[in-house]
């Protein structure tokens, strides 16, 4: 694999290029496991990628902060609770949370896990790279590898953990069986409580969202991203919103997170036992763009591996889950901005134009 600086007119066949790294199955870690100097050429960003990020600049450690809100003695403090995430969901579109209720020790022990699998054995990473985002277990680099402009220094472990019939954990790799079925019982707890929260800080019933399956269906990811040799290229994620009603995230002790704000990235400062909590584009459409589906992005780093997990909170691809600007939140003064659509239409064309590419315009009135 050949390797460019950024901007570089390509003088390869970029499409053979992606093809043998997709059919190594190796992901990521296999090239950065071969301790090159420099990275493929595929990685590297377009000049049309670094044009676009001069429009942005870093943000100051003390200019912007990630709202830290606490859930601690939620019931008597409630109405404080909303009134925070309402703010922080109406011009950040992140928050973290503390006092979740997910112990700290469960958190990390499901970052190495997660580390655990993609350090783990290949050949048995290679039985689950899988093209089918329906299966319910997978390992992938890049689901967006064909028709993004770079690819990006990321590989990604995958269950459907939430559906209507709960995963069999005999489809999940040994080195993280147990720890997914213990997280995943905390996290059904904390996606459960934001979908209440969210609801009543958009001055709905407490189930609102909850009865709009927004809390049934969540996806769990092991993101694994190697120490890269040349960062200043390429990107661990990139720039993009979310394809969710909502995503809980927590990483390891790297800072890489970054949300923009105001045309600025602002870092999310990794706290320990800290979740981290992104407004997905599903309700900026149901909330008819009151709250924000922030772009973010995870830069990459020349220390490493960088370990993270997140769940994304989505709609069923298996029945006609059906978006629309909730209608309590309709009014003469503030018309609906999007279209009905459904969830798989919706996935459909976020998988046809690329993670970093607007989905939500597609579908305003």
């Amino acid at each position: 694999m050949g390797s460019a600086q950024p901007g570089e007119v390509s003088l390869y066949d970029r499409n053979k290029e992606l093809k043998a790294f997709d059919e190594t199955k190796c992901g990521v870690k296999g090239v950065a496991d071969l301790g090159a100097e420099k990275i493929p050429r595929m990685f590297v960003r377009t000049q049309d990628e670094f044009t676009q990020d001069l429009a942005y600049t870093n943000a100051s450690r003390d200019q912007f902060q990630t709202p830290v809100i606490d859930l601690q003695n939620i019931d008597c403090r409630r109405h404080e609770i909303i009134d925070e995430i309402r703010r922080a969901s109406m011009t950040m579109g992140f928050f973290q949370l503390v006092n979740h209720g997910i112990p700290i020790s469960v958190t990390n022990e499901m970052i190495q896990g997660m580390r655990r699998f993609h350090e783990g054995d290949i050949e048995v990473k290679k039985q689950l790279y899988l093209k089918d985002l329906s299966e319910k277990v997978l390992y992938y680099t890049n689901n967006d590898l064909y028709v993004s402009r770079s690819a990006n220094w990321r590989d990604t472990f995958r269950c459907r953990y939430l559906t209507p019939d709960p995963i069999d954990p005999q489809l999940l790799p040994s080195t993280c069986r147990d720890i997914i079925a213990e997280f995943g019982k905390h996290a059904r707890n904390v996606g459960d409580t934001l979908t209440e929260l969210l609801s009543e800080a958009l001055g709905l019933t407490r189930d609102h969202l909850k009865g709009m399956d927004c809390a049934q269906y969540m996806n769990l990811l092991g993101q694994y991203y190697p120490a890269c040799p040349e960062p200043e290229l390429t990107m661990g994620t990139t720039k993009h919103s979310d394809q969710s009603f909502f995503t809980i995230v927590f990483q390891d002790q790297i800072p890489a997170l970054q949300f923009l704000h105001q045309d600025q990235w602002v870092t999310v400062e990794p706290i320990p036992g800290t979740l981290t909590i992104n407004i997905g584009d599903l309700i900026q459409f149901l909330s008819n763009d009151k709250f924000i589906s922030a772009k973010h992005r995870v830069v990459a780093n020349r220390v490493g591996p960088r370990v993270s997990v997140v769940c994304d909170y989505v709609g069923s691809l298996d029945k006609p889950t059906l978006l629309y600007p909730i209608r309590e939140l309709i009014s003469e003064s503030n018309p609906p901005v999007y279209r009905e659509a459904t969830f798989k239409e919706y996935v459909k064309y976020c998988y046809s134009k690329g993670l970093a590419d607007s989905r939500l315009d597609h579908f305003k009135l």
